[in-house]
């Protein structure tokens, strides 16, 4: 999770509240001045700091409390409320209409991460059904069209660029017009940009806003710069219609907090977030979700909302419902699971399950998942689809043989399988589910993921062991089409 040092910092501060027998004004001063530091040393302005301390007192009236309030329920809200009012800008982002062109302008600093924005920003609308296009109208920095033309070509986006024409606009008109005439719905244009803030970007883009009438301006901004970000995002609104903020590199960097923060401040909505190289470290930026997934509350709205909008298989989850859960499902919801992005990102968004996630990567977990893929396309449809099915050691030997593995690796997997469908038959006890309100699933799974369904299930580390071999399987690309 991005900023997750900052997270459990706030959180061993909320703690220290509830773990005092007596709660008064003073715990929560003592807590408010942790989260305060905490803040200050992800280099949030100390304004935004003051404020957020002082609107929660206020809103702790102690004296005013009726008897029988949770105090500490009702003060750990209002610290959530108020981070998350530190983060929103107050302001919607420009919305974009299906169906119709909508014409997507980039801008920002030479180096800030604005061609792999783009191209990502592209990946992310096409997996949600979108027609993306990219036009490269960077004629400033060498090589800036090669990199997008082999960011687009690996993620099947079509492009639009020149090695010889040397007028951005112009490259910008061409590119807007040929995919609007092929129907496309989203036009990305990628601008030039600078080392530093100068009177030559700054016409150029108003120059390239003018031409091509773009439907919303992205600025795309390092989040390393910090509280530097608030005068950056000025004077980049004052000479274009900004309406996005697109804030990169949080995977690594003390200073983002106050990079949000700061940008929020100016009152431009920030939409989404970069938190990695890979074409799929790219989130939508949403202040609940993010405060939530922060503290390690999850986002189980979120989470549902995804499922819902992904292209994936229903039947799947009909089976869930019911509590069943073969070996071709436990194979098609890794696939579900690459579908909904990151499964690093995925698990956040599960409450308690941000710390539990194993973060290595190597070429031990790639030959691992190419062993069960290979294991199971050596099964019959009868084995991957009857869970009544005994393997014997007979079965597990054909297997084996038929996969080019040894029987420990047949076992090693039905032991992952066996594993999975315990959790699917305790999912399907749940009475919504079973009815076919999949929105059951958001309001039942926050009371399963608990340290107490954790011990049931051998403890965190039995958990972590299923969950190694997810984020094994995705490292080696097996959720790649």
């Amino acid at each position: 999770m991005v900023l997750g040092d900052l997270g459990k910092r706030i959180n061993r501060a909320i703690r220290l509240m509830s773990d005092a027998t007596v709660i008064d004004e003073a715990v929560v001063k003592e807590m408010l001045n942790e989260i305060a530091k905490a803040l200050l040393e992800a280099d949030v302005n100390i304004k935004y700091v003051a404020q957020l301390k002082n609107r929660v007192l206020n809103r702790v009236k102690f004296e005013e409390l009726a008897a029988g309030v949770n105090k500490r329920k009702m003060i750990q809200g209002a610290v959530v409320d108020e981070l998350c009012a530190l983060l929103d800008s107050g302001r919607d982002p420009v919305p974009l209409k299906k169906g119709k062109p909508n014409v997507i302008m980039f801008v920002g600093l030479q180096g800030n991460g604005k061609t792999t924005s783009c191209v990502k920003y592209a990946h992310y609308h096409q997996r949600k059904g979108w027609k993306t296009a990219l036009v490269c109208a960077d004629t400033f920095r060498a090589g800036a069209f090669d990199q997008l033309k082999q960011n687009a070509t690996k993620a099947r986006i079509p492009f639009y660029g020149s090695y010889t024409e040397t007028d951005p606009v112009k490259l910008a008109i061409e590119g807007v017009n040929r995919f609007k005439l092929d129907k496309f719905e989203l036009i990305i244009v990628d601008t030039s940009g600078r080392h530093k803030q100068e009177k030559a970007l700054f016409e150029e883009m108003e120059q390239m806003s003018e031409a091509v009438n773009p439907n919303d301006v992205i600025f795309v901004m390092d989040s390393s710069i910090g509280q530097a970000a608030e005068d950056q995002a000025k004077a980049f609104r004052s000479s274009v219609s900004v309406g996005s903020v697109i804030v990169t590199k949080l995977d690594g960097h003390a200073k983002g907090g106050g990079a949000l923060s700061a940008v929020s401040g100016t009152g431009s909505p920030i939409t989404f977030i970069g938190i990695g190289e890979h074409m799929t470290d790219f989130e939508p930026f949403n202040t609940q979700s993010f405060v939530g997934r922060l503290l390690g509350l999850g986002d189980i709205s979120g989470l549902m909302n995804m499922i819902n909008e992904a292209d994936i298989d229903k039947d799947v989850y009909e089976r869930i419902a019911e509590g069943h859960f073969t070996l071709r499902d436990m194979r098609d919801q890794f696939e579900n699971i690459g579908k909904l992005g990151p499964l690093s990102s995925v698990m956040t968004m599960l409450p308690h399950m941000q710390n539990l996630l194993p973060a290595g990567k190597g070429k031990e977990g790639e030959e691992r998942v190419k062993q069960f893929m290979v294991i199971m396309d050596s099964m019959t449809d009868a084995e991957l689809d009857n869970p009544k099915i005994q393997f014997t050691t007979e079965r597990e030997m054909r297997v084996a043989r038929g996969a080019g593995v040894f029987p420990t690796d047949v076992r090693m997997l039905l032991k992952q399988h066996k594993e999975f469908a315990g959790v699917v038959e305790k999912m399907g006890s749940m009475k919504g589910l079973k009815n076919g309100n999949m929105n059951m699933l958001g309001k039942e799974l926050p009371k399963m993921i608990n340290p107490q369904m954790l011990k049931k299930m051998g403890g965190a580390g039995n958990l972590q062991s299923m969950l190694k071999q997810a984020q094994q399987m995705e490292n080696s690309g097996a959720f790649k089409k």
